[in-house]
C-alpha cells in the first residue's frame, strides 16, 4: 500500500523538526547507510542507539560505534553506542534496556546489519550461510520481538528493515541462493509482522535502493571503484528513510519501498546530489540486486 507523504525537507523549517525526541534504535549503523540514516534522524535532534559490532578501527571498514555516535551528536542529535552483535539474544536485550534507561522508550526501529556472500550452493561454506541468515534474518526478527513492547507505547511507532521487494524471479535467486535466502527472510519479516502488528498500529515496512549504493560492501566485496563509481551515496536511502518515518504508522505499513520511488512522492526531480560520480550519466548508473 502506498501512504500519505510526509515533510521530507522540514528541518529546513526551523521549529518543525518530526523526529526532534523521538528514540531510534539502529543496528549496523557505525557507517554506510545505518550511519547515514542515523544523521539525518540527529538533524532534527532525535535520540540514536547506535547498535553495532566495531568497536575498533578496521584498516577497510572506517567507523566504529563511538565514531558514529559523535557525528550523531555533532549533527544536533542524543547517542548512545552500544557493541551489539544481533545474533545473541542477551545481547540485543540488553541494548534495548540499555536504551530504555537511557531515554525512556524506542520510537523506531531500523533493522540494517546485514552480512553478505554471493557464493553458489557449491561453494558456500555453512559457517558462512549461517552467519547470513543469523545476522539478516534471525537478527531482524529477533531485534523486532524485543523493541516491539517499547514501539506499542509509542505515538508513531516504525520498523524499517533494509530488505528487497519480494521478487520471486530465478535470477535473483539462482547465482547466489544463500544471500536471497538470508535477505528475503527480512522481507518476509515485513511481509508477516506488518499484518501482525496492523491493528496496534506499529508500521512494519522495507526499504530498498534502485541503484548501489557507495558502501564498504560494494567496495570490497562487489565492484571496487569502479562501482562505486556508478552508485549513489547512502544519503538517498537515508532521506527516502526520513520521509518514511514521518509518516501515520497506522496508514502507512505492509509496503516494499524503492528509495527513488519515496523521494519522488516527496517532490524530489533531481537525484544528481547523490550520485558519487556527478559525470556518471543516469543510464550508467548499477542497479541493485532484486529489482
Amino acid at each position: 500500500m502506498q501512504c500519505a507523504g510526509s515533510r521530507l525537507r522540514s528541518t529546513n523549517a526551523g521549529a518543525d523538526l518530526p523526529l526532534k525526541g523521538k528514540t531510534m534504535f539502529i543496528t549496523g549503523a557505525s557507517r554506510g547507510i545505518g550511519l547515514a540514516i542515523a544523521l539525518r534522524a540527529a538533524r532534527d535532534g532525535a535520540n540514536v542507539a547506535i547498535a553495532a559490532k566495531t568497536v575498533q578501527e578496521h584498516p577497510k571498514l572506517p567507523g566504529t560505534i563511538y565514531s558514529a555516535a559523535k557525528e550523531v551528536e555533532e549533527a544536533g542529535g542524543k547517542s548512545l553506542a552500544l557493541h551489539c552483535d544481533v545474533r545473541f539474544e542477551d545481547v540485543v536485550a540488553e541494548c534495548v534496556e540499555k536504551t530504555v534507561e537511557r531515554f525512556g522508550g524506542i520510537d523506531i526501529l531500523i533493522n540494517n546489519a546485514s552480512a553478505i556472500n554471493l557464493s553458489s550452493t557449491e561453494r558456500l561454506d555453512m559457517k558462512r550461510y549461517d552467519l547470513m541468515h543469523s545476522i539478516n534474518t534471525r537478527g531482524t526478527f529477533l531485534c523486532s520481538k524485543l523493541c516491539a513492547p517499547y514501539l506499542r507505547k509509542s505515538a508513531n511507532p516504525h520498523i524499517l528493515n533494509l530488505s528487497p521487494p519480494l521478487n520471486m524471479e530465478e535470477k535473483w535467486f539462482s547465482p547466489h541462493v544463500g544471500y536471497t535466502m538470508a535477505k528475503y527472510g527480512m522481507s518476509m519479516c515485513v511481509l508477516g509482522m506488518a499484518g501482525e502488528f496492523k491493528d496496534e498500529g506499529i508500521a512494519v515496512n522495507a526499504l530498498w535502493p534502485r541503484t548501489t549504493i557507495a558502501t564498504a560492501a560494494v567496495q570490497n566485496l562487489l565492484g571496487g571503484d569502479s562501482m562505486v563509481r556508478m552508485s549513489r551515496t547512502p544519503e538517498i536511502v537515508a532521506d527516502a528513510a526520513y520521509a518514511i518515518l514521518n509518516r501515520s504508522s497506522r496508514s502507512c505499513t505492509g509496503n516494499f519501498f524503492i528509495d527513488e520511488e519515496v523521494l519522488r512522492e516527496e517532490g524530489v526531480t533531481d537525484f544528481s546530489q547523490y550520485k558519487v560520480d556527478p559525470e556518471c550519466k543516469d543510464e550508467d548508473l548499477y542497479p541493485d540486486f532484486f529489482v
